[in-house]
This record gives structure tokens, sequence and C-alpha cells, in this order.
């Protein structure tokens, strides 16, 4: 009887654990029931897929059944996508068809969807904006001592992000208030900081890639943008292939597989061959061994590397610039190696010599030992850089409560690139070894 009770006990765990792993289907919450109800109003034929928690990617979506490679996944009717077509057709039309100098698609969106929550009730689209973010995770909304203790290369441009927002809000301000004959409210309460900050985001982590044809009440930017709702829950993953785009017959955003996934399991969608500093800064979030992940070796660190007696210092940074190197120097780990994916390394010779490298020549013994043997000490001292603001965050997680998810995910890229450093750092030595 023991022996039974135990077998069972197991089969039991084992059945939850599997559970917990697959997901917890969430179809059942009010939210997505309504939105469900919105999207068949609006033609979306119910598919296999359901809302579910996973452990590692939080919400997304899971089939119910198994898809075949070069299946359908999900079939969107554009009358459910949200784009600068939409906004037109809203009450903000004839105002953005107005207004000069022509606003951005960009602002045109984000000003549909501040308006349209604003509305709440009152909205068509409430079933949709219930069920979006309350907050983002982009660089953009990270607090200061957060943005700290990003490497240099993506701290530079969360900054710049920051920027490009605060700019957005204060040029835009004229354009908000002459919305005012729309609302009761003062504009100036509606149309915020902190509202144009979230509609922003949504746009730029929540958007499929769509061309529209050029409209003359829109500024000369490509206007690419579409919403797409319950589609937009489907998460990333760096390792899958997908086929995706507008069926100009079916009149619907299509999603096709290109590999099998098994019944019960999130169904993942690649949103492009990016490292962790690039899904970071445009999605908010970090993926774990990641094979598209690199680490940025910044101009200062590479230069501090750069002989103060090297009487061609400034030609060899002149050429190093003219090539784009300075910005584009990386230590890299693809199929279990590691590499430096920069030519930067490979000469040390003459300003001369290091022209006729990027040419494609082959550089002597002597330079590769002595550029193995420099790349060996930058990658050193990005470890030990990397470890230190490790440290770093463990204590702020300890002292600031409130920080905690914010740190969390500067923790997870940094513990990745440590990785990539570590393997990177392994190899040199082994490449040291075999020149001397």
């Amino acid at each position: 009887m023991k022996k039974s009770r135990g077998r069972t006990g197991r089969k039991r765990r084992r059945k939850h654990l599997k559970g917990f792993m697959d997901g917890v289907n969430c179809s059942h919450k009010l939210e997505y029931i309504k939105l469900k109800k919105w999207l068949k109003e609006r033609g979306f034929e119910d598919s296999n897929l359901r809302p579910a928690e996973f452990w590692e990617t939080g919400r997304g979506l899971m089939t119910t059944k198994t898809l075949q490679a070069g299946g359908l996944i999900i079939s969107l009717p554009e009358k459910c996508l949200l784009t600068t077509g939409t906004v037109l057709s809203s009450c903000l039309g004839g105002h953005i068809v107005k207004w000069k100098p022509p606003v951005s698609p960009l602002l045109a969106l984000c000003t549909f969807l501040i308006a349209e929550k604003h509305a709440g009730e009152k909205s068509p689209w409430k079933p949709y904006l219930d069920v979006l973010p309350k907050t983002y995770t982009c660089p953009a909304c990270l607090e200061p001592a957060v943005i700290n203790l990003l490497p240099n290369p993506l701290k530079k441009k969360a900054q710049e992000q920051k920027l490009m927002i605060q700019e957005l809000f204060r040029s835009s301000q004229a354009f908000f208030s002459s919305l005012q004959p729309l609302f009761a409210e003062s504009t100036g309460n509606i149309f915020n900081f902190s509202a144009l900050e979230w509609a922003w985001c949504t746009v730029n982590t929540r958007t499929i890639y769509m061309k529209h044809p050029p409209r003359a009440c829109f500024s000369l930017e490509p206007d690419v943008y579409a919403l797409a709702p319950y589609l937009d829950l489907l998460n990333h993953s760096p390792n899958v292939q997908v086929k995706a785009a507008f069926n100009e017959r079916t009149r619907s955003y299509e999603i096709w597989a290109n590999s099998e996934c098994k019944k019960h399991q999130e169904v993942l969608i690649c949103y492009g061959p990016h490292d962790n500093q690039r899904l970071l800064l445009e999605y908010g979030f970090v993926a774990m061994d990641n094979p598209h992940s690199s680490v940025y070796v910044s101009a200062d660190t590479l230069l501090k590397y750069f002989s103060p007696l090297d009487k061609q210092r400034k030609a060899k940074v002149s050429i190093l610039k003219d090539h784009d190197f300075l910005d584009r120097t990386t230590f890299v780990i693809q199929l279990g190696s590691a590499a430096n994916n920069s030519e930067f390394f490979k000469h040390f010779g003459s300003s001369a010599c290091w022209k006729r490298i990027l040419l494609g020549d082959v550089t002597s013994a002597r330079n590769e030992q002595q550029a193995l043997g420099t790349a060996a000490k930058i990658c050193q001292f990005l470890i030990e850089e990397t470890q230190h603001v490790l440290l770093q965050i463990s204590q702020l997680k300890r002292d600031k409560e409130d920080l905690k998810p914010q740190l969390a995910l500067v923790e997870m890229l940094r513990s990745e690139e440590l990785k990539i450093l570590q393997k990177s750092a392994e190899i040199l030595c082994n490449l040291n070894l075999g020149t001397t």
C-alpha cells in the first residue's frame, strides 16, 4: 500500500509540475472573455490559442492542439487591427487632417490610445485597452539609478530614448491643446507626460510591421505600425521561426508556423535576430541563452588599450571611426564558441598595416599574439566590471524594495553577458597558448 501511494503521489507531483511548466490557462478570466467576444464581433474566428501564464515568459498564448510545421497559427482580420486608418476614422481624424505641421503616424497612434483610455467605458476599444500592460520595463521607464547599472552602450541608448519621449511630449503640446473641443476635462490633464510615455511604449513594444500608403495629413516618417489585439500576446523566442504578413486576399494579418508546437505548449514567435541589449531597449525584456547575444565594447574601453606613446594613435582611431569599428566591437558566443566579431584586435602594427588588413590581408603571428593579449585584457576588465555591477544590484535589491522588478531585469542582462565574457576569456586563453 505504501508503495502504491508513493507512485500515485509521484504521478500527481509530475502532473502538477507538467501543468506548471506548460502554463496556467487564463481564458476564464473576465478580461479575456470580453476580449474574445469583442474580437469575434469583428470577424475573428476562435483559434486553438488560449491566454495563459508561463513560468519563464509570463503572459502568453498556449495551443490546445498540436500545431504542425507550415500550419496557420493565427489570422487576425483587418477590422481588429488598430492603425492610423483607425485613428483618422475616429473623432480625432478631422483635427489631425487640419493640423499643421502634420503629426507623425506614431504620435497619431499615441494620441488615439491616450484618448480612448481616458474615454473608459465609452471607448469601443476598451476590451483591448483592458488587457494592455499598465506599466512597461523599457529603459525609458527605468529609474535613473537602474539605468546607471546598464552597460555603457545601452545606458547611452536608454538616455537617448528618455530624451526622445521628452522631446515628443514638449513638441506635441500645441497639438494636444488643439484637441480641447473634444474633451470636457483639460487636455493638459489628459495628455500628460506619463500618459504619453505609456502610449509610446505600447506602440514601440507591441506593434507589428504593416506598411500603409503615405497620407498628406501625416509627416514623412514611415507609416508602418499596427496594433494587433490578442496576436500581441505571443511571446518571443530567438530559437523559432515563423512567417508573418498581411494577406491582401483575406484582408487579415497571418502568422504561419515553420516548426511543430505540441499541445498545451506556449506558442512562440521570433521578433527578429536581436541581442539582449536590443531586446531590452525595444521590448523591455531579456532572453535567456539567446544565441544572438553579444557584449558591446564601448569606444572609451577600447581607447584605454591604445598606448599613449603610440605616435600613430590618432591615425588608428581615425581608421576605426571610418570603418565604424569603435561602436561595433563585441564579444559574442555562437554555436558554443566565443569570438570577437570585429577586426579590431587583429591589427596592432602601423596604420598602413591596419588599412591593408581591413581590405583582407593576413596579419603577422606577432601582431596576432599581441591582439589576442589585448582582447584578453579587455575581456577581463569587462568581467570585473560586470561582477562589480552584479554586487551593486544585489545590495540595491535588499535596500530598494520598490526597484526590485527593474533591478532583476538588469541583473538578468548582466548575468547573461557575464556568461559570454567568461566563455570568451576561456577561449582567448586557449588561443594565446596556441600562439606561444
